[in-house]
């Protein structure tokens, strides 16, 4: 009985689509992510030295246009470094606001009246 199931039952075929993809010249290789460009890390101060609080004194109040952003590209200081000088500059009266909104707020050289 064994050996008659076994002769019943054809031979499997293979599926000439799958044999194909095996035997074709090798996978399609997966699209590898870039590594994307990195930004070069500022190393900008916290706190001012003796150096760069007389430069800010000096040369910040002679521009047009100040601003944080502008004062922290200058003086290489950190952002918040910067919006402290804008205050005590306003505080010494050496700059005057133009436009003051939350986020950023513009300011110009005090025109001495």
């Amino acid at each position: 009985r064994v050996a008659r199931l076994h002769a019943a039952m054809a031979p499997k075929k293979e599926d000439p689509k799958k044999s194909a993809k095996s035997s074709g010249g090798g996978k399609a290789k997966k699209k590898k992510w870039s590594k994307g460009k990195v930004k070069e890390k500022l190393s900008n101060l916290v706190l001012f030295d003796k150096i760069t609080y007389d430069k800010m004194l000096a040369d910040v109040p002679k521009l047009k246009l100040i601003t944080p952003s502008i004062i922290s590209e200058k003086l290489k200081c950190n952002g918040s470094l910067a919006r402290k000088a804008v205050k005590e500059l306003l505080s010494q009266k050496l700059i005057r606001p133009i436009l003051t909104h939350k986020s950023q707020c513009v300011y110009t050289r005090a025109s001495h009246q």
